[in-house]
């Protein structure tokens, strides 16, 4: 059997469709929330199985992962989050690179030498890479009102994936996965697409309208931290709108907190554009937390903590 794991958000979508269009194959698909990242914990796989595991964090799979290839099962791994000590086994390929303006599907394109390069622009401006976008987008020729679509395309991508829930969602995961790989091009998805693209960009602009008048809770030369209700909208927007926050103001680190129903916070943190540094590490000192250099994240950080978070998020980027 053939497993595919990725991650929900854009880049973990985009670089199983890179693969996909490249090396067509049946397989079962294993994905679910942006943050739902022990993916590997779901996978079945026997010996002689092949699993291939798309933008999910090797450090927090590393336990499955070494029983699976202690299993004989063959894992082709591409990531760009911290992986701590990756594991040198026969059943082992990975890509792994955790420079901060690389993405997963950046790190697909390259495997596949351009095959798909608009796929790993999308996914790229979804993980608010816009350089490294705008840089892969070059090779394409591509009219400035061609870029822009697949930059909302990515934005849109990545803002489906934000939840607490599969029901927060406008369309699951593996159904949009399943939708896009029909397309060589995201310029022929968006055009042959319109209902699923609307519905997108529609629900991302409605959501990011209410975040936007929400008021810092802190605000300094250095930091803002912004909270929001235990809402639909603001669990599906969290994301996408910290990465707004940080490039509006790219000196400034940027915190997203919000309520959620075990009376905590889920937290979105973004390091400054200017120094995309420290984000996993602040959020690794939490339970639940992790992530990567630029933009990082904590699942629940309990009411208790908040204080404590705050301090820690000041000390961080003072």
């Amino acid at each position: 059997m053939n497993f595919d794991v990725f991650n929900g958000d854009a880049d973990g979508i985009c670089a199983l469709v890179q693969l996909r269009l490249a090396r067509p194959l049946e397989s079962t698909l294993v994905t679910g929330l942006k943050r739902d990242i022990q993916l590997l914990q779901r996978v079945d796989a026997k010996a002689g199985d092949q699993v291939v595991v798309l933008d999910i964090s090797m450090d927090k799979n590393r336990d499955r992962l070494n029983k699976l290839l202690e299993q004989d099962v063959d894992v082709f791994y591409v990531d760009h989050h911290y992986p701590g000590e990756v594991p040198v086994h026969c059943r082992l390929k990975s890509l792994i690179d955790t420079n901060a303006n690389t993405c997963t599907s950046l790190l697909v394109d390259q495997y596949l030498e351009g095959q798909f390069t608009a796929w790993a622009v999308v996914a790229a401006f979804g993980d608010n890479l816009s350089d490294s976008a705008i840089r892969a987008a070059s090779r394409l020729n591509l009219l400035d009102k061609q870029l822009k679509q697949l930059e909302m395309l990515g934005i849109c991508l990545n803002y489906n994936g934000y939840g607490a829930s599969l029901d927060d969602l406008h369309f699951l995961p593996d159904s949009l996965y399943r939708q896009l790989v029909l397309y060589a091009s995201p310029l022929d998805f968006i055009a042959d697409s319109r209902l699923v693209y609307d519905q997108l960009l529609s629900g991302y602009e409605d959501d990011m309208n209410r975040a936007r008048s929400v008021k810092a809770e802190y605000q300094s030369n250095a930091v803002g931290l912004y909270i929001l209700p235990d809402e639909k909208w603001a669990r599906r927007v969290s994301g996408v709108w910290g990465n707004e926050l940080a490039n509006q103001n790219p000196d400034i680190a940027h915190a997203v907190l919000t309520h959620n129903v075990h009376g905590g916070y889920q937290v979105s943190v973004r390091a400054p554009l200017n120094n995309k540094a420290g984000a996993d590490e602040l959020c690794s000192n939490f339970p639940s937390g992790g992530g990567r250099k630029a933009a990082a994240g904590i699942n629940n950080l309990d009411e208790d903590q908040l204080s404590v978070f705050i301090e820690a998020f000041k000390e961080k980027y003072k």
